[in-house]
């Protein structure tokens, strides 16, 4: 049984692009961390996911409450670096059979957009090259049939 939500998102979260985005992608990554561990029974790589997934909105939270510019890049920094790891877990949560591509799409595209956020004030404090122009990889699909064509040769 479910229970009702009244409880209503902080207008600091809503109104803020990141913090709303990050907010999501959390709630997402929590979403597959039960789905692993309730009807797949995968305790170890979730509990890495739900860590690093969860990390990247604490961390954007915590540079937007920052006291310094150097405070707010060095946990922007950290938020991008916890992106990266999450996208890892889910590409290892499909390429091991956990997950499909389908099921993580939306995870995905909110990591995407976090990580363009998160890298618009880095590169305009940090003269950082633009997320916007890093590249997600190739399909997971031909990924995967690549690495199965690999374990064949």
């Amino acid at each position: 049984m479910k229970k009702e939500k009244n409880m209503k998102l902080d207008d600091r979260i809503q109104n803020n692009p990141l913090l709303y985005k990050t907010f999501l992608l959390a709630l997402e990554i929590i979403r597959l961390y039960k789905y692993l561990t309730e009807v797949k029974h995968e305790y170890t790589m979730s509990k890495q996911l739900l860590k690093a997934g969860t990390s990247v909105g604490a961390n954007s939270n915590e540079a937007v409450a920052g006291q310094s510019k150097k405070d707010f890049i060095a946990k922007l920094s950290i938020s991008m670096k916890e992106s990266s790891e999450t996208r890892y877990w889910l590409y290892l949560l499909v390429f091991s059979d956990y997950l499909t591509e389908k099921e993580i799409k939306k995870a995905l595209n909110l990591l995407r957009e976090s990580m363009n956020l998160i890298g618009l004030p880095c590169e305009t404090l940090h003269s950082r090259r633009s997320v916007t122009s890093v590249s997600l990889g190739e399909s997971l699909i031909t990924s995967k049939q690549n690495l199965e064509n690999e374990k064949k040769s």
